[in-house]
């Protein structure tokens, strides 16, 4: 049996058939649409009220160390950002030979279309990296206290996340749609 075959097609199937679809035709509205008082969001540099923000760019992401019980909700652009960083770009780095980033250099998209091209991009390199990766050894000091666990759950982990929050992307998505019918 082919791990590495068995891994990705988990992922795939998911990002095929019940994903990115949904992310199609995302608008910029609806990323940074905010469906609670305060939420964390992708904003234009300066204009964030968050304890701290993370970005090397024209936009930043709403962030606090440590995160606040209870944390405040997310919009779409932030859950994307997060998803993009802290899921894939970050992983990425640490074991598939991307150039290292983080909250606070990554340059965060100020639109809905280049946001989907960073996740593409970085989805890609996951793909690839998994494709080859050798899923016995531990996965490092990179991982922190997971360090010492095999590079086969670090990919469980990772592909449970990007389920996990773009599934929570696509309830957004629901909801914007929602609120905002008597309006389109």
């Amino acid at each position: 049996m082919n791990w590495n075959e068995l891994l990705l097609s988990q992922i795939t199937w998911h990002w095929d058939h019940q994903l990115r679809d949904r992310l199609a035709g995302l608008t910029d509205a609806e990323y940074f649409w905010e469906p609670a008082p305060n939420s964390w969001n992708v904003r234009p540099r300066g204009t964030s009220t968050a304890p701290v923000q993370g970005g090397s760019g024209a936009f930043t992401i709403d962030l606090a160390m440590p995160e606040p019980t209870p944390p405040p909700v997310t919009t779409i652009a932030w859950r994307l950002g997060h998803v993009i960083v802290g899921v894939l770009a970050a992983r990425n780095a640490a074991h598939f030979g991307r150039e290292p980033t983080d909250y606070f250099s990554f340059a965060y998209a100020p639109t809905a279309a280049e946001a989907l091209t960073q996740l593409d991009t970085e989805y890609a390199t996951w793909l690839a990296g998994v494709e080859k990766a050798d899923l016995t050894v531990a996965c490092g000091d990179s991982e922190g206290p997971h360090g010492h666990l095999p590079m086969a759950a670090l990919v469980l982990h990772i592909h449970r996340e990007l389920i996990h929050h773009l599934s929570e992307i696509s309830l957004l998505r629901d909801l914007h749609r929602t609120c905002f019918r008597e309006e389109n």
